[in-house]
């Protein structure tokens, strides 16, 4: 077995049907006596809801949260926060809301409680993201990591289907890279595979029945376990050319992880053999790429970046952004070999059985 150093990220989790009736006890258990809730627009009615169970210990809403963390927003909640008092945020949501409760702790040390509503995964990491004039920049900092997470299948099932479907390929984007990370350990990689399995499994029951608890339980249990390999590992191509497709050309999230992740495979397969076997036995596939593209393809997401809004004129721009700090990654990152990935990505073709 090959050396490795594992490192423990401290963390509360409650999980379960229901568990959102813990959220009082919660916020008290972290020494908290002010708790603001974040949320977006679309969300405004659950986060309220939150809110009331506060009781006397909430301290406002904000309802501002965006995708990609802008900076004036984060400054704006930063504000929000310091004019309430608070000693606590509430971080209510998917990613982009998560995202911004780490943009007021990183500048605070605001203890966070997330609540996640998507399979997004943001709540394992201690990694945070701000965008300002079209640049994605990202980080680690123990201070962003949630102190603690509460997981209510409950709250999940009103998210889209859609959406379901490519928040929890978002999640495998973060095992799948887990597997072939340069710091990559034992205990990591069980969880990773255990975490793309689940949901691979559980995604096509979510569109079945949109409304099935239990297939939504496993569902956030995946992600759970993605979100945490994420937070303890490091990134690779992938995560790299998401951010930028994000934060420079503004695409959605985890849509755009979906369209993206099988070529960034297919890329990477001859670099990461073993990686791949495990992710193709974790999605029942005989090859990770094709698998994950099956896997989008037949629960109905969109699988080209052109389908989201990318304009072919931007791939040389974005090409250009991907390479100019590039992450670790298996193998070298080419500028001709990533352009040629994006183009793939743009198209929404199959994976590549080799890409070279």
């Amino acid at each position: 077995m090959n050396a490795f150093i594992y490192e423990a990220r401290p963390s509360r989790v409650i999980f379960g049907a229901g568990s959102l009736c813990h959220l009082e006890r919660e916020v008290l258990a972290l020494g908290a006596r002010r708790a603001i809730v974040l949320c977006t627009p679309g969300q405004h009615a659950l986060a309220q809801s939150a809110l009331e169970r506060l009781g006397s210990r909430a301290a406002g809403l904000y309802d501002r949260a965006t995708m990609h963390v802008p900076l004036e927003v984060a400054r704006d909640a930063r504000e929000f926060a310091r004019a309430r008092h608070a000693d606590c945020a509430v971080a209510m949501g998917g990613g982009s809301v998560i995202g911004l409760g780490k943009a007021i702790a990183l500048d605070s040390g605001l203890p966070i409680l997330a609540i996640p509503t998507t399979y997004a995964g943001s709540e394992m990491t201690p990694i945070y993201g701000l965008t300002e004039r079209g640049y994605k920049r990202t980080g680690t900092d123990a201070r962003v990591l949630p102190k603690t997470v509460i997981y209510d299948p409950e709250l999940t099932v009103s998210l889209p289907v859609d959406l379901s479907v490519t928040s929890g390929i978002n999640a495998i984007a973060h095992a799948a890279e887990g597997l072939y990370a340069h710091n990559a350990n034992p205990v990591m990689s069980l969880m990773a595979e255990e975490g793309i399995r689940a949901l691979a499994q559980a995604l096509p029951r979510v569109r079945a029945n949109a409304a099935d608890v239990a297939a939504r339980g496993d569902a956030l249990y995946g992600a759970w376990l993605c979100g945490f390999v994420l937070g303890s590992v490091g990134m690779a191509l992938h995560h790299k050319l998401c951010h930028t497709l994000g934060g420079s050309f503004n695409l959605p999230h985890a849509p755009t992880h979906t369209a993206v992740l099988p070529h960034v495979l297919a890329y990477n397969a001859a670099h990461a053999p073993e990686a791949m076997r495990r992710m193709a036995r974790a999605l029942g596939a005989s090859d990770a790429a094709s698998g994950i593209h099956a896997l989008a393809r037949d629960n109905g997401a969109l699988t080209s970046l052109k389908a989201l809004g990318m304009q072919h004129a931007d791939l040389d721009r974005a090409a250009d952004i991907a390479v100019e700090n590039p992450y670790w990654n298996p193998r070298p990152v080419e500028r001709g070999a990533l352009r040629a990935l994006l183009q793939d990505a743009f198209d929404g073709t199959p994976p590549r059985s080799t890409m070279s």
